[in-house]
C-alpha cells in the first residue's frame, strides 16, 4: 500500500554512502547506467564520487524521509564542469571506471552535447529502491524542486533512461525533445524539457 504523506528532506554530506547505495540499487538494471558503468560495484562508487565532488556542493540533493529514494538537482548554469573540475575528478573517476573510462567519457560527451544552454534546473539523477517503486516517492522528489521552478519561472531538464522513467516525467510536465542513442550501438535515452507551469 502506498504511503499518502511523503516528506522530502535535504541530503547532507554525512549521507553520501547511504544515498549512493540507494541510487545504485535503483539503477542496477538500468540499461543506460549499466552501459556507462559496467561491472560490479561501479555504480555505487560512481554515485558516491559524484555526490561528494559534484552534487552535494550545490545543496540541492533530496531524499524521502524513509531514505528509500533520492534526487540530485543542479541549479541553473551549474551542470557544466569547468576544466579544473574535470582535472580534479579524473583520477578518482579513473579508479572507479578502470579500463572502461574511455567508454564512459564517450557516453557522457554524447549526452552533454545535447544539453540545452538556456538556464534551467538539471536533474542528473533520481532513483527509488526497487522494492519501493510505484509508491509515489519519485513523484514527491520531482514535485519538491518543480514547485520552485514554477515559482521562479525556470525550466527544468533531464534525461530519461528508461520507458518507465520517461512516462513518470511526462506526467510531471516534461516533454521529450529527441531520442538519443549512446555511441557504438548503445541503448537509447530521452532528453526531456519542462517549461515552468
Amino acid at each position: 500500500m502506498a504511503r499518502t504523506e511523503l516528506e522530502v528532506r535535504r541530503v547532507g554530506p554525512g549521507e553520501t554512502a547511504a544515498v549512493a547505495a540507494t541510487l545504485a540499487r535503483a539503477f542496477e538494471h538500468d540499461r543506460v547506467m549499466r552501459w556507462l558503468t559496467p561491472g560490479d560495484g561501479r555504480l555505487e562508487r560512481g554515485f558516491a564520487l559524484y555526490l561528494e565532488r559534484l552534487w552535494l556542493v550545490h545543496d540541492s540533493c533530496f531524499s524521502t524521509d524513509d531514505g528509500l529514494a533520492a534526487a540530485c538537482w543542479l541549479p541553473p548554469d551549474r551542470w557544466r564542469l569547468s576544466a579544473g573540475q574535470r582535472v580534479r575528478l579524473l583520477p578518482r573517476l579513473a579508479t572507479v571506471m578502470g579500463r572502461d573510462l574511455p567508454r564512459f567519457a564517450t557516453g557522457v560527451r554524447a549526452i552533454e552535447g545535447r544539453h540545452p544552454r538556456e538556464p534551467h534546473w538539471y536533474l542528473p539523477v533520481v532513483g527509488v529502491e526497487p522494492s519501493a517503486q510505484g509508491g509515489g516517492r519519485g513523484s514527491a522528489l520531482l514535485r519538491h524542486v518543480l514547485a520552485r521552478c514554477d515559482a521562479d519561472r525556470t525550466p527544468a531538464y533531464l534525461e530519461a533512461t528508461s520507458e518507465r522513467s520517461r512516462a513518470l516525467y511526462l506526467r510531471h510536465g516534461f516533454e521529450v525533445t529527441e531520442e538519443l542513442r549512446l555511441p557504438g550501438g548503445g541503448p537509447p535515452l530521452w532528453p526531456m524539457w519542462r517549461e515552468p507551469h
